[in-house]
């Protein structure tokens, strides 16, 4: 194994890591059963209805104009680069007549022309959209399971698929905790969370292989210690790939546009979360499961001897 300048035991503090993600996963488990998740226009049925003004939008005040025209307790928020369009949902569809009678009341409410968008989904589209999504993520999941079965061992492919897991379900509750606009763009930032999550994973878990084939360890130290040299030789290449496209991210999400503005956060959420998963929780699941499966081999070949 190569030297490394410094030491840090990330083996004996796993029972810490494990600690920190079961708090997540309780967290957003609990807010997607209690608050659910704030599903957008691609897979609820219904409208939305993107009115642009010319200067900053008052939302207060727009608010006031859509419960006056029979719209209680309004789905609406700010948005644009220049926080000048409104975005409004409803779940139906807005005749004709009932836009053009919207458009003229926040022409008379704010003194200035508004122009608007709409976009509608019925419910067949929008519950295919949803199993579409769902059975994207379960093919990506299945084939990385496959591959990294067959490249490494199955212990190593199940480490990874519940630290995608964790990553996966970490964005996702943090969308449901903040009732940010969960849509297919969304679909978009999971898959790429998975990818960039795996990609890191294997790198570790192979320099792990590599290291155990030299070592060949018998004892819990012996273990423990190519564990966490293989982490220390990885770790700057983990941290600047994560840190290199999380500030892609986070320039997206603080100069782009509406548009991709939950895409770029949920790509910052999981691409974090990615990196601690990798470190912190996958080789950690990974030397425990490997420390008990020695464990046996040595206990049956005391039988087999006896």
């Amino acid at each position: 194994m190569r030297s490394v300048t410094f030491k840090i035991d990330f083996v004996s503090k796993r029972k810490i890591y494990f600690t920190i993600s079961i708090i997540l996963m309780v967290l957003a488990i609990g807010s997607l059963l209690l608050q659910g998740l704030n599903l957008g226009i691609d897979f609820v049925s219904g409208s939305r209805l993107d009115i642009k003004f010319e200067k900053q939008v008052n939302l207060e005040k727009s608010r006031q104009v859509l419960e006056n025209l029979g719209y209680k307790n309004p789905n609406a928020r700010v948005g644009g680069p220049n926080q000048d369009i409104l975005i409004f949902r409803v779940d139906k569809e807005i005749s004709q007549p009932e836009k053009a009678k919207i458009i003229q009341k926040f022409n008379e409410a704010f003194k200035q022309k508004v122009s608007m968008q709409e976009q509608v989904v019925d419910p067949i589209i929008g519950r295919e959209l949803a199993k579409n999504a769902i059975i994207s993520v379960l093919i990506a999941s299945a084939v990385i399971i496959l591959y990294v079965t067959v490249r490494f061992e199955y212990r190593f492919a199940v480490a990874a698929i519940i630290a995608l897991f964790h990553d996966a379900l970490f964005t996702v509750g943090m969308f449901s905790i903040l009732r940010l606009e969960v849509d297919i763009v969304f679909i978009a930032a999971v898959l790429t969370i998975i990818g960039y999550s795996i990609n890191d994973t294997i790198v570790i878990f192979d320099r792990i292989r590599e290291n155990m084939k030299r070592v060949k360890p018998t004892k819990w130290e012996e273990l423990s210690k190519v564990v966490n040299e293989s982490l220390l030789q990885t770790l700057t290449r983990s941290i600047n790939t994560v840190l290199t496209v999380a500030f892609a991210a986070l320039a997206l999400f603080l100069l782009g546009g509406e548009s991709i503005r939950n895409f770029s956060l949920a790509l910052l959420l999981g691409l974090l979360s990615g990196a601690y998963s990798s470190i912190f929780l996958a080789s950690q699941i990974w030397v425990g499961w490997k420390w008990r499966s020695l464990q046996k081999e040595k206990n049956r070949d005391q039988v087999v001897t006896e």
